[in-house]
């Protein structure tokens, strides 16, 4: 099982074991990982650990969130990455004899593309409130993919069925594919040998499939099911 080693000055400061699937980190006592230090925000992060991959996300913190040196906004977490909150350092570290733990996709919310197809001009903007879908860059340097072995060997897409985007069709060919508008309502998709996963990770309200909203736990996504997301509508579907 994952664990993140928290650390000041060289000095380590507490081992904690990823036992959950949420664990915040912030200043106030209700964290998860309490760092009493004013550098920290209230609710500076969280870590999402789901079947297998862990994500790290800045809760729009006053002073950032860095990964290896480098600010992010949203991040899959590798072996070794080392989180930095201020003076304070956060260890990632993966049990290598954990079965089914692999290094996936970097997802950068701050970075992803809108997909297009179809008749739609990209150099067009497009209207206000829109719901774009949105895959995760393929070209960052340094970025492990999941093996092939570890993935569904039939390949999954949606396609919009509501919003300016209807009839549109996306592939689910990544590991993690984010869907959703930042900052009202995201989800992600993640791939894996069992099938298609979607969880919750942004927004008071969560996605909804076949019209009920699904919990905080990954919720595995069958053939035909309708997704709601943002108030856009969509199928997930299987590819022969």
């Amino acid at each position: 099982m994952p664990k993140l080693i928290l650390s000041m000055d060289g000095l380590v400061l507490k081992e904690i074991v990823l036992a959950k699937e949420r664990t915040l980190i912030g200043r106030k006592p209700i964290n998860d990982i309490q760092i009493d230090n004013l550098s920290i925000s209230g609710q500076h992060a969280v870590i999402t650990h789901i079947l297998g991959d862990t994500f790290l996300e800045d809760l729009n913190s006053t002073n950032g969130t860095y990964v290896n040196g480098q600010p992010v906004k949203k991040h899959v977490l590798h072996n070794n990455d080392v989180i930095e909150l201020g003076k304070y350092r956060i260890k990632y570290l993966v049990d290598a004899s954990t079965p089914g733990v692999s290094a996936t996709e970097l997802v950068d919310t701050a970075a992803l593309k809108p997909f297009e197809i179809g008749t739609v001009n990209p150099a067009e903007p497009m209207p206000a409130g829109t719901t774009t879908l949105r895959t995760p860059k393929s070209n960052v340097a340094g970025t492990a993919t999941t093996s092939i072995g570890h993935l569904i060997k039939r390949l999954g897409a949606i396609q919009v069925l509501s919003g300016v985007n209807v009839g549109q069709e996306l592939e689910l060919s990544k590991s993690v594919t984010t869907l959703g508008k930042p900052g009202q309502q995201v989800a992600v998709i993640t791939r894996r040998e069992q099938g298609y996963f979607i969880t919750h990770v942004e927004g008071e309200i969560h996605p909804r499939v076949n019209d009920a909203e699904i919990d905080a736990q990954a919720h595995k996504l069958n053939e035909h099911d309708i997704i709601e997301i943002a108030g856009v509508k969509m199928e997930f579907f299987l590819r022969s």
